[in-house]
């Protein structure tokens, strides 16, 4: 009975461990305005796994001065606020800009400066919302003290109302250039960014082939991640190094990308983007051309297949090589071929980010002690079993 009771007791303790962290981190959505619908729906639906929903509708004209793209008057908006009210769900607007010439105009003049934060505080003010998302994007290098300055004004203007700062991932220079360049100009100050922004989302995905040296680990089979758990962690250390982990939020994905894949003599050779793609069309697309969807390299999920409408399809009939990944087949026998004829091979392949590659950046989350998790994207394409890891 002493044994019992002490494995009793020992279960008891352990059980509540792993529900407790991933229940202790905080959890951020983005709801698109181009597939609201879907969005608000999701974001009901799951409204209690939410501590803060950024409505993703405000973009800035030329003039420094905000348009609402998603029409936040309309009623499925308000409902969706009165509810999160209801459940103390934070709504912070994201305004999204990305032209960086632009940004530049407006932060680095200060009379228009000025007026672009005066539009933002009577956003946030005419909206009663708990406060605003800034994600600009695709900044030049010569904009980072100006937005430093902006944010630290716009913090001020703010009051009480919170500061949320959406910045792009940011790697180890040896892992972006083949040689280091002895001087290397960033467009964000992490530093600043840090002391003036109450929470710091972190993009961490889009990565893509910007990793060379994971690149060249990787080499042995088709390798375009979305965002590589080893990659994630590698942006999340970097970033520690300035910002305080009790503000950082790590922005997950929830959709993929398509890309041709040029196949040529004993490597992989180049990516053509195709555009994005949500998991239900990936699921289906995989079906539609009966393929195997298969883990990867990255702790994502891939698949690769000739396109039925040219005649390398053909090349389906090939063996698969010995050692090839469930998903790759159709890489590994363009490559086969390749190598035979000294031809270059196009092949499609679709990556995507799933629960089960999100269910690693949470354990990230918790191992650096985060503030939590920002998904993007909540519109009702994303995998549904994502919900289960905030239970």
């Amino acid at each position: 009975m002493k044994k019992i009771f002490a494995l009793v007791t020992l279960m008891a303790i352990m059980a509540p461990i792993g529900v407790s962290a991933a229940s202790n981190l905080e959890v951020a959505g983005w709801v698109p305005w181009w597939q609201d619908t879907m969005g608000i729906k999701s974001a009901t639906k799951h409204i209690n796994k939410l501590d803060t929903i950024h409505p993703f509708v405000y973009e800035v004209n030329l003039d420094g001065s905000l348009v609402d793209k998603g029409d936040l008057s309309d009623r499925k908006w308000r409902n969706l606020f009165r509810l999160a009210d209801r459940n103390k769900v934070e709504i912070i607007p994201s305004i999204l800009w990305n032209d960086g010439s632009h940004i530049h105009n407006i932060l680095s003049n200060e009379s228009l400066r000025a007026d672009h934060i005066e539009a933002i505080v009577e956003m946030v003010d005419d909206g009663d919302f708990d406060g605003v998302d800034i994600d600009y994007e695709s900044k030049l290098a010569e904009t980072k003290d100006y937005f430093s300055l902006f944010l630290r004004e716009l913090k001020d203007e703010l009051d009480n109302k919170k500061l949320t700062c959406t910045v792009e991932a940011r790697m180890p220079p040896e892992s972006r250039y083949r040689t280091v360049p002895a001087v290397i100009e960033y467009a964000n100050d992490y530093e600043a960014i840090g002391e003036y922004c109450d929470t710091v989302e972190i993009m961490a995905y889009d990565q893509q082939r910007a990793d060379l040296l994971m690149n060249d680990a990787k080499k042995g089979e088709p390798y375009i991640p979305v965002a590589d758990n080893d990659w994630v962690e590698k942006v999340l250390v970097l970033a520690l190094k300035d910002i305080s982990a009790e503000k950082i939020m790590l922005g997950v994905p929830t959709y993929g990308r398509k890309w041709t894949l040029t196949v040529a003599p004993d490597w992989y050779k180049e990516y053509k983007g195709n555009g994005a793609i949500n998991i239900p069309d990936a699921k289906e697309w995989a079906k539609e051309n009966d393929v195997t969807i298969s883990e990867n390299t990255a702790g994502e999920k891939s698949y690769t297949f000739f396109n039925p409408n040219l005649p390398f399809k053909i090349l389906d009939v090939l063996p698969v090589p010995d050692g090839t990944r469930p998903g790759f087949e159709a890489a590994a026998k363009a490559l086969l071929f390749a190598n035979l004829t000294k031809m270059e091979v196009p092949v499609e392949i679709v990556w995507y980010s799933d629960a089960d590659a999100i269910a690693d950046k949470v354990k990230l989350a918790e191992q650096y002690n985060l503030k939590g998790i920002a998904i993007f994207k909540v519109d009702g394409e994303e995998d549904q079993k994502i919900w289960k890891l905030f239970d």
